[in-house]
């Protein structure tokens, strides 16, 4: 937790070309629901208020009631997740180049003129930490004790890495393809962050290398002028600032596939609680989620008729189904979807409880195109991973 004083100091990054300029501003503090949880809401440039888990690197999280605002995040609200402190602060968007390399017929170069002569194509998608939730796990774990804010909803604009390693050439006896930004470790011994897809995915024709976001240029802190989209996968994969592209003969081993980001082997990707998985894998696709954002806990709601609102979302299959419970769980009713922005957005929700006099354990409870839904009970892993059990909102009626 950094202090008052180092909040007001200013934020002095590198101008001219195009870069990230200006002061991050306090503008309040909040307390999140865990041990802890105490942030300030800090305005970086180009965002409104975050909440701030750290300033070296950038880590922002979004306050959850943006997420009433529609389906869409809007970009200055955008959840910011770095790992490495040497962040860029200067980026000549005509001389920035990324390098297309490796086991290819034709490695490239390739500017932003060059990719976007190329044809572009769009995608609405969720953009989810890994460790989003991780502050609610019982027992705790290291890593950022984030709230529910670390996720967002995009319309993402680019063109297909299909069409970019058709471009280079892709060799007989490719297996994966590595990515890497211009984000970089302040130490030399600290790994750079470099991430892997399976030559299959890299190829499936909605992986992107996306220059735009909700029609506008990406946002710096979200990877100007260029980053992966990796559709209803963990942000992980997300690489931001991307500048080298490299077409693998062999699985790659770096610190981050090979040690950092791994699940529990298994159907829940869980383990009891305190106990270390016997086999991992690393993280892959997105889990069920939803969420009432209309109400917070501990709510005072009039008695009678309640409109809830919210979001669900998935991996990928898209949502088919919403319900809720006013009753925690005992017995539920069905909710009306939203405006479908695509299998991998956001999909919003709207259902109407008779609330008595009382108090009440509101849940909701998503299920999947493919039959995948929510647990009733919290799963536990190390890593504080992939949360995704049925929320409980508690309101009181009168």
């Amino acid at each position: 937790m950094i202090g008052r004083r180092d909040v007001l100091k200013a934020l002095a990054l590198g101008v001219g070309g195009a870069g990230l300029s200006g002061r991050s501003v306090l503008a309040g503090e909040v307390t999140l629901p865990f041990g802890n949880g105490e942030r300030f809401l800090v305005a970086y440039p180009g965002k409104r208020p975050l909440l701030q888990m750290t300033a070296r690197p950038p880590q922002l999280e979004t306050p959850f009631s943006v997420f009433d605002e529609g389906a869409i995040t809007p970009n200055d609200a955008f959840f910011v997740r770095y790992h490495l402190a040497d962040i860029p602060t200067r980026i000549d968007p005509v001389a920035f180049r990324v390098e297309v390399k490796g086991h290819v017929d034709r490695p490239l170069s390739l500017s932003l003129a060059d990719l976007k002569g190329m044809g572009g194509t769009e995608v609405v998608a969720v953009n989810q930490c890994s460790g989003n939730s991780r502050g609610f796990f019982t027992p705790r774990m290291a890593g950022g004790q984030l709230a529910n804010g670390a996720m967002g909803c995009a319309r993402f604009t680019g063109v297909p890495l299909k069409a970019v390693l058709a471009k280079a050439g892709v060799k007989a006896g490719a297996v994966q393809v590595s990515f890497e930004g211009l984000d970089g470790p302040v130490l030399p011994e600290t790994p750079d962050f470099a991430k892997a897809l399976t030559l299959d995915h890299a190829s499936d024709g909605e992986v992107m290398l996306a220059w735009g976001m909700n029609g506008q240029d990406l946002p710096w802190l979200n990877g100007f002028p260029l980053r992966l989209v990796v559709p209803g996968y963990y942000g992980t994969y997300w690489v931001k600032h991307l500048n080298a592209v490299t077409v693998l003969d062999k699985p790659f081993e770096g610190f981050w596939m090979k040690t950092a980001y791994r699940i529990p082997d298994n159907a829940c990707a869980c383990t009891e609680p305190g106990k270390a998985p016997d086999k991992t894998v690393p993280i892959g696709r997105l889990n069920v989620r939803s969420f009432v954002t209309n109400l917070s806990d501990g709510a005072q709601v009039k008695a009678g008729r309640a409109n809830l609102r919210g979001i669900a979302f998935d991996g990928g299959s898209g949502i088919k189904a919403v319900e809720v419970s006013a009753d925690d769980g005992q017995t539920w009713s069905g909710a009306t979807l939203g405006q479908d922005l695509g299998r991998y957005a956001f999909r919003t929700w709207t259902a109407d409880l008779d609330l008595t006099p009382g108090g009440h354990a509101l849940r909701v409870r998503a299920t999947g195109n493919d039959g995948g839904t929510q647990p009733m009970e919290p799963r536990w892993n190390p890593a504080g991973y992939m949360r995704n059990v049925v929320e409980t909102t508690r309101v009181t009626a009168a």
